[in-house]
């Protein structure tokens, strides 16, 4: 069969990302069949291109990925359902191949969103091993689709999902074939993603990742991911750093560990950054990594406020992310917290020592977010009450913001506009570019935008 693979993701805003889930998928897709890599990130025209494409290619499966359902540039103030829908209505007028949706995002609420975009399946959570399961189902082989987990699908039309089942051995899996990624990616960027683990253990009260990986952590051997991340260097020498996305990179401790070891024993240098968290965050987890070349951490600490912690079940104290802060700065490690600001039950004074805190913590950097819900694309009453509370945060906000020149607030452009990271981009700078905004003078506020 002949698959077209549609990743539909284009934020370029700080970085564009490689399309590391869906390269996974196809790389786990049998040979047997040909796969066709539709990127529409750099594409100035994608649903002209999108449609272009697959009439080229006339594929028997159009497999979109759908990365996430807000925006992905940190600002929150568009959801990106009205452009998957575009994608497939023209998908549709262009081919009269099966549509299939995936990815996180889709993963996210699965059902809802057949219900609102109406594609002929949906595979939530990975999709490594169900995505062949449903070739064979629609190449006419004995496999039933009532037996493909966590597939969804319009059948008389009603959406009918299947129940889940456990996670794959992530270990097991091979690494992402990137032999067909846009050299864009790194000649205007640098930037590669490896993962080392799935799944997380922590209950943070509004993530997303337990249910798209679960909660159990599936770990790669470190030899395996040092072997991937050398392959890619030795291939594409224009990479100059390497994000770790997974959800939590310190979480095993032992696991962290390991992998920093392997890149200190094979003499790594090219720089690397990673989620952190202020559990199980010591020492010798930061010498090592500053050791195995780390340019820095983002640590999701959230709030300032140890009653809004609780509330969102984040595990650890203020007390907690003041000793990541000293052990970051004691080893010489950047250190950039991002906070969110408006989270359920919230008050505007939480609000307000927030950015008390942050300006008594000091970071190398932070980014200053605003809670947005994923059903408020679905809810225009809930989505009218939250922008009347962000209203409210961004004149605090706007107010506050000069108390610390290195705060990156993206609803307001503050530190995080084209212009910006164009000119960190000209002065040779690579990687994520909190890392350098001390090197810059700060951007100007924006005005406010309800």
């Amino acid at each position: 069969m002949k698959i077209a693979f549609v990743s539909g993701n284009r934020e370029k805003l700080p970085d564009a990302v490689v399309p590391l889930g869906i390269l996974s998928v196809m790389t786990n897709t049998p040979d047997h069949h040909q796969k066709h890599l539709i990127d529409l990130c750099f594409e100035r025209f994608p649903i002209a291109a999108l449609a272009s494409s697959l009439e080229s290619i006339c594929p028997d499966v159009i497999a979109i990925g759908m990365r996430n359902i807000q925006n992905a540039d940190y600002s929150g103030t568009r959801d990106q359902l009205d452009y998957y829908a575009q994608l497939i209505e023209v998908a549709r007028k262009a081919s009269p191949a099966p549509i299939v949706l995936g990815g996180s995002g889709f993963s996210v609420m699965p059902e809802s969103l057949m219900e609102r975009l109406r594609p002929d399946y949906g595979l939530a959570g990975e999709a490594e091993a169900t995505f062949p399961m449903l070739l064979e189902a629609l190449e006419g082989l004995p496999r039933p689709m009532a037996g493909i987990p966590r597939l969804h699908r319009v059948e008389a039309g009603r959406v009918v999902s299947n129940p889940g089942s456990g996670f794959l051995d992530f270990g097991a899996l091979p690494a992402a074939d990137r032999s067909g990624v846009d050299s864009r990616y790194y000649t205007r960027y640098g930037i590669e993603s490896v993962q080392t683990k799935r799944g997380c253990p922590l209950e943070c009260a509004y993530c997303t990742y337990p249910r798209i990986e679960g909660r159990v952590g599936r770990m790669r051997p470190a030899s395996a991911v040092v072997d991937e991340m050398q392959d890619c260097v030795e291939r594409i020498p224009e990479i100059r750093h390497f994000f770790i996305v997974d959800s939590v990179f310190n979480l095993p401790r032992r696991h962290a560990k390991e992998v920093c070891r392997e890149l200190i024993d094979r003499d790594w240098k090219v720089p690397w950054t990673c989620y952190a968290n202020p559990l199980g965050f010591d020492h010798e987890t930061a010498q090592l990594a500053r050791d195995a070349a780390c340019a820095g951490m983002e640590i999701g600490s959230d709030s300032g406020c140890d009653s809004v912690l609780q509330r969102l079940k984040k595990g650890f104290t203020t007390k907690q992310v003041i000793d990541l802060h000293e052990i970051c700065r004691d080893e010489g490690l950047r250190d950039c917290h991002t906070f969110i600001l408006g989270t359920q039950g919230e008050s505007l004074d939480d609000v307000k020592r927030s950015l008390d805190f942050i300006v008594d913590l000091d970071p190398f950097a932070a980014i200053l977010l605003m809670w947005v819900d994923d059903y408020e694309t679905l809810d225009s009453d809930l989505r009218s009450r939250r922008l009347e509370l962000r209203a409210q945060i961004q004149e605090i906000l706007l107010a506050r913001h000069a108390d610390f020149p290195y705060w990156s607030i993206p609803p307001l452009g503050i530190n995080f506009d084209r212009g910006f990271f164009r000119r960190l981009r000209r002065s040779g700078f690579h990687g994520p570019l909190w890392q350098h905004m001390r090197s810059q003078p700060p951007s100007a506020a924006a005005p406010p935008t309800g």
